[in-house]
């Protein structure tokens, strides 16, 4: 029997699915759930119970330092498999450095983040955001210069992962040049025109029209996208962001959006979050602004069970667990 912690939420909404699933796949489940209160803990006595946690949408923010409390006060946890794909909290180092063993459900959201992602370009390609200005003033207003087709302009995506995939592979639909920036050279099929190193950054971007960052953010990609970075582009490039805000140094994207430098943004992802009221970007005509919620999707959830269900099934019969992180 493995005893898996849950949120009360979870088990309410998918605990007799998750079992009778784990059941099929020869894996009986326990399962040790959250308090309903987020002052509350979950005892001493179950804590020491939990074999496996499973750390859903649903628990974050309200019982986030519920659950980790619990997993911090469980000497049996083994593994972590966690809803969402980046991991660079500090709190999964510290899982990490226990010996347990970590998995993201990285795929997941890679579709909706994929069309948010080019649902900014669209509108930014086709000044939207002039003409969603004037609505609210109830103005009439033609664009005053035409937009440049996209056919044929260049996307630099930085990071091709899944989402950066999903991303290249509508941009190419739409006719862009697509260049993609990771370390891993391309595999055939892959929907991108060029591949480039991370070393090659610099010289690639003056070619670009657009620079779409959808790389995980660690070490090397903090503040990556810097104010010498964003000098290369050209002029009238537009930037969209919807992988973490700490990769573009903030102050000088507002700097070059405000100079006129950059032709526009879209910005899922800030320095801080929530986006400070008194930032800049908010009251910028060229900018689009949203909540960190890329990815919202209601068919995320039941994605991101099924990949539980995979490891689960896998992490019984000893073999590989998918999306399992080795270092941070």
């Amino acid at each position: 029997m493995t005893a898996l912690l849950v949120s009360h939420n979870f088990r309410a909404r998918y605990g007799a699915e998750i079992v009778a699933a784990a059941a099929r796949r020869g894996v009986a489940l326990e399962l040790l759930v959250l308090p309903p209160d987020p002052a509350a803990r979950l005892a001493e006595p179950e804590c020491a119970r939990i074999d496996v946690a499973f750390f859903t949408q649903d628990v974050y923010p309200d019982f986030s330092r519920s659950f980790f409390s619990a997993t911090r006060k469980a000497p049996g946890l083994k593994w972590l498999h966690v809803f969402n794909a980046g991991v660079d909290h500090p709190v999964y180092a510290s899982i990490l450095e226990r010996g347990v063993r970590l998995t993201t459900s990285s795929g997941a959201t890679a579709e909706p983040i994929a069309h948010t992602a080019i649902t900014g370009l669209l509108m930014l390609a086709r000044n939207f955001p002039l003409w969603l200005a004037a609505q609210r003033r109830c103005v009439w207003a033609p664009l005053p210069a035409l937009p440049r087709d996209l056919r044929g302009q260049t996307a630099l995506i930085l990071g091709l992962g899944r989402i950066g995939t999903g991303i290249a592979r509508l941009a190419k639909a739409l006719g862009l040049h697509v260049i993609g920036v990771r370390r891993r050279a391309l595999e055939a099929g892959e929907p991108a025109d060029e591949w480039h190193p991370p070393e090659k950054l610099a010289e690639i971007l003056p070619r670009c029209d657009w620079l779409v960052v959808a790389c995980p953010l660690s070490p090397g990609t903090r503040g990556l996208i810097n104010a010498e970075m964003i000098a290369r582009l050209p002029r009238g490039a537009r930037v969209i962001n919807v992988a973490r805000g700490e990769i573009v140094e903030e102050r000088a994207l507002t700097e070059a959006l405000a100079s006129g430098h950059l032709g526009g943004a879209y910005l899922d992802v800030f320095e801080t979050e929530p986006l400070p009221p008194e930032s800049p970007l908010w009251d910028m005509p060229n900018v689009i602004v949203t909540p960190h919620n890329s990815a919202a999707s209601a068919g995320n959830e039941e994605r991101v069970n099924g990949i539980f269900l995979d490891n689960l099934e896998r992490y019984a019969r000893g073999k590989p667990l998918v999306n399992e992180v080795v270092k941070l």
